[in-house]
């Protein structure tokens, strides 16, 4: 499957945007999808997940509340909603995908990667 992340962009503390990630290849809906991040310096870190029938979300504990994961199986689209963003959200956002039976939150144990949208948060 290839993967294909777009909206980011920048945005004051407090914003908000919508991430999304269109797929393409094969059936979208066989793969959990996930949202990650990696901040300069860092390692890249997991930020939500949602299994493939969109029955259960998965959130990095600091973006709950904040941040949604959806998806669109008809579209072939994974979204990430984030609100109330702050600057330390700051980072490259990448989605991927997952056709393992159980959901991880493990960079090493997701298939396919998005080539990232840069998120940059302003205080």
């Amino acid at each position: 499957v290839q993967l294909q992340a777009s909206g980011g962009g920048l945005v004051q503390a407090g914003g908000s945007l919508r991430l999304s990630c269109a797929a393409s290849g094969r059936t979208f809906s066989s793969y959990i999808m996930g949202w990650f991040r990696q901040a300069p310096g860092k390692e890249r870190e997991f930020v939500a997940s949602i299994t493939r029938n969109g029955g259960r979300e998965y959130y990095k504990e600091s973006v709950k509340g904040r941040f949604t994961i959806s998806r669109d199986n008809a579209k072939n689209t994974v979204y990430l909603q984030m609100n109330s963003l702050k600057p330390e959200d700051t980072a490259v956002y990448y989605c991927a995908a997952d056709d393992g039976v159980l959901v991880s939150t493990l960079v090493a144990r997701w298939d396919y990667w998005g080539q990232g949208t840069q998120v940059t948060v302003s205080s």
